[in-house]
């Protein structure tokens, strides 16, 4: 009896550590909360589990043979505002055409708060076009040679067709979402070169263009949308989208100072201004406009990419300033990628490196295209891929839904990053959610198996990630 005792505990154990590799593994027979009481949830480069889940027991103690993840609950860091996507203009587009029914279950998917949704909890949208959008226009074209400085023909025209509907049927799913607005270009003929790529906001219409944003937020506000945060331009240092605007930081230090902030103070706006909105390897952007006192006294934090740089220059900033927030705003995914290599980077500097140096918030690009990775403007990204494909009424899931998924299904806003310790080709990061649970989101970047413990207040969990694979493992 004994014997056999025996050999049912070692079945029993390789199917614990197979089933965490393998989506066709059945559960063990008893899977109580007493015996089995943390959830992990894997994602595998070969795709042979998407955000699978598997229960496992805590263990007796540490298992001397592999390494340790201590997990500190009275470490406490920055708060989370969540995890999300930019929703384009094209993506909102793609998603509105769905048949009522079936867009309705799939923005349920995406934003409602069952088990099995991705309870998305942050969008960013674009102020007028986006380069993902079909066309080039902001609230306030008008012919070559006119102004409108009392901007008496602004207008939200465009963005009702698609977006402004959209958004209405995911706050109606989610009200506590968090909205971003960021601009690509002012109207043209705010810019120096009258175009939409590139140039600069002409000085005189600082002001005007301080009101455009009052006026975008009113009129959201109208519709029943508030924008909780914007940035004065997408990537200020990249002139050469479609549509586009170069702006300098004491140029936009001096926006902040003397038009934005004081517009919004006097409008009794509530959005936060965060600046920059560019690439990790240029902090003296950030820096440049945070040291001029006045712009500071309007800025709530600094919003980055990744395309370039090190995602260590978040922490400089936060260290330089540490009563301002970070935020980490885009990080494509290419049509020309690799569902492994995208997966395994992402989730180790998206995910696990932007909330360790201090980012409040982690957010893909973009939410939809098709399968052409259209729309887009002319002189726009060819190659986006969306977290999701919309091919007529077919919807397929991408990488980047899985990406984000291993965090915004598991820490919601409000949560905050508690300390963990870092494991030689186990990247990781952890959370404490609103209601007490602890969440670590850990990857095995090598190549082969990785075994570790984790220790989090007294409790002990032994488990394996095969090579790689992501794993967000939750527990009371």
């Amino acid at each position: 009896m004994k014997s056999t005792r025996a050999l049912l505990l070692v079945l029993l154990t390789g199917a614990l550590v197979a089933g965490a590799c393998s989506r066709t593994q059945p559960d063990p027979v008893d899977t109580t909360p007493a015996r089995y009481p943390v959830n992990l949830w894997i994602t595998s480069s070969d795709r042979s589990n998407l955000l699978y889940n598997r229960t496992l027991p805590f263990s007796q103690g540490e298992d001397t043979r592999f390494p340790t993840v201590s997990v500190d609950t009275a470490q406490i860091f920055q708060q989370i505002d969540g995890f999300g996507y930019t929703l384009t203009g094209g993506s909102a587009e793609l998603i509105h055409q769905l048949a009522p029914a079936a867009r309705a279950q799939l923005l349920q998917e995406l934003f409602g708060s069952s088990d099995n949704s991705l309870k998305i909890s942050y969008l960013r949208v674009s102020i007028g076009a986006s380069d993902l959008d079909p066309e080039v226009f902001s609230y306030n074209d008008l012919p070559a040679g006119e102004t409108d400085i009392n901007l008496e023909k602004f207008s939200l025209s465009k963005d009702t067709l698609h977006l402004i509907p959209v958004l209405k049927e995911i706050l109606a799913i989610r009200p506590d979402l968090s909205i971003m607005g960021s601009p690509w270009s002012p109207p043209v003929w705010m810019k120096s070169n009258g175009n939409s790529v590139g140039g600069n906001l002409k000085p005189e219409y600082y002001g005007v263009y301080a009101r455009y944003f009052v006026r975008y937020i009113q009129a959201m506000k109208a519709q029943g949308i508030h924008i909780a945060a914007i940035t004065p331009q997408n990537e200020p240092q990249h002139g050469g989208n479609n549509p586009s605007l170069l702006m300098s930081a004491s140029q936009q230090a001096v926006f902040i100072k003397n038009h934005l902030g004081p517009a919004f103070k006097a409008g009794g706006i509530d959005t936060r201004i965060i600046i920059w909105d560019h690439n990790c390897d240029r902090p003296d952007f950030p820096l440049g406009v945070l040291s001029d006192a006045g712009a500071r006294e309007y800025t709530d934090g600094t919003a980055f990419h990744l395309y370039a740089g090190d995602e260590s220059a978040m922490s400089a900033i936060h260290d330089a300033y540490p009563d301002k927030n970070i935020y980490f705003t885009e990080q494509w995914t290419g049509g020309n990628g690799n569902f492994g290599g995208d997966l395994m980077w992402h989730i180790r500097h998206v995910i696990i490196g932007t909330t360790r140096n201090w980012s409040r918030t982690a957010l893909e690009w973009n939410l939809a295209a098709d399968p052409n990775y259209e729309p887009h403007t002319p002189g726009g990204c060819t190659l986006c891929q969306g977290a999701l494909t919309v091919s007529g009424q077919t919807v397929s899931r991408n990488v980047s839904y899985y990406i984000i998924g291993h965090a915004s299904r598991f820490v919601p806003p409000g949560s905050v990053r508690i300390g963990s310790t870092l494991l030689a080709g186990v990247p990781n990061v952890a959370f404490r959610t609103p209601a007490g649970q602890k969440v670590l989101i850990a990857m095995n970047e090598g190549s082969e198996p990785q075994s570790f413990n984790i220790s989090a207040g007294g409790r002990w969990i032994t488990a394996t990630l095969n090579p790689g694979s992501a794993g967000t493992f939750v527990w009371e």
